[in-house]
């Protein structure tokens, strides 16, 4: 039986930029210094309340659609609520948005639905908005590895 924690990310990945997105997070969160960790990469259809449940921490990543979070990233949260209710309260979790506005409406409804969840926001949320920027894939891998670092401290 492992010992490792278990990081789950869930990440919407439409595009090829938000594709890259998810693979700086990836990357951050299995740095090779990392040794306690599991890390498991699951897009919002394939994503189980057994998946969460399961996870000792959490990573969302979502586009920012008309002003909130993306359709299938809310399909999480609508399968998986009442099922993860009482078996996640205090799950560590961190999220990303790539937005083309200001991410405002994405951030108050994840932050909305993980409160009911009892979560707990670890970091604060990594906006990558506006025009694309290079900057926002060693953003993404730096929450990745932060995420990783502090599940595997013992941070939370």
């Amino acid at each position: 039986m492992s010992n490792k924690k278990k990081l789950l990310i869930i990440a919407h990945a439409p595009s090829e930029n938000t594709q890259h997105l998810r693979d700086a997070v990836l990357k951050g969160a299995t740095h090779i210094d990392i040794e306690n960790v599991a890390v498991v990469m699951r897009a919002p259809l394939d994503t189980q309340p057994a998946d969460i449940i399961a996870a000792d921490a959490i990573i969302l990543g979502t586009t920012e659609n008309f002003g909130y979070m993306a359709g299938l990233v809310k399909d999480v949260f609508d399968r998986c609520f009442y099922p993860c209710l009482e078996h996640t309260e205090g799950m560590p979790f961190a999220f990303y948005v790539r937005a083309g506005l200001d991410g405002t409406g994405t951030c108050t409804a994840i932050k909305s639905i993980t409160k009911g969840l009892r979560w707990k926001l670890v970091q604060e949320p990594l906006l990558c908005k506006g025009s694309w920027d290079d900057a926002f894939l060693a953003q993404c891998e730096e929450l990745g590895l932060s995420m990783a670092a502090g599940l595997e401290a013992g941070i939370f």
